[in-house]
């Protein structure tokens, strides 16, 4: 009998150690795809910041040209954060 229990016992943590296995990979491969369409997000965000600070500085460049100070620095400079 006790040979029949540990081959039970066996049995159950052989399977419970499949279970988890399982139950890991699907997580695992739950998180790869969240990991992906999060790393797409990013790009599509990137891409939009990218495109918004190329028109913003073709406006600052065409004020500059109506302003008559093309070439010139802007005089108003950001004060430093202290």
């Amino acid at each position: 009998m006790k040979a029949e229990d540990d081959e039970l016992k066996f049995m159950s943590n052989l399977r419970n150690v499949v279970e988890k296995l399982k139950a890991l990979e699907t997580e695992r491969k739950n998180l790869l795809l969240e990991i992906e369409e999060l790393k797409k997000v990013a790009d599509a965000k990137t891409k939009a910041l990218e495109s918004e600070i190329s028109m913003l500085r073709e406006e600052v460049k065409s004020l500059r040209i109506l302003l008559g100070a093309e070439e010139t620095e802007p005089e108003f400079k950001p004060k430093k954060k202290k």
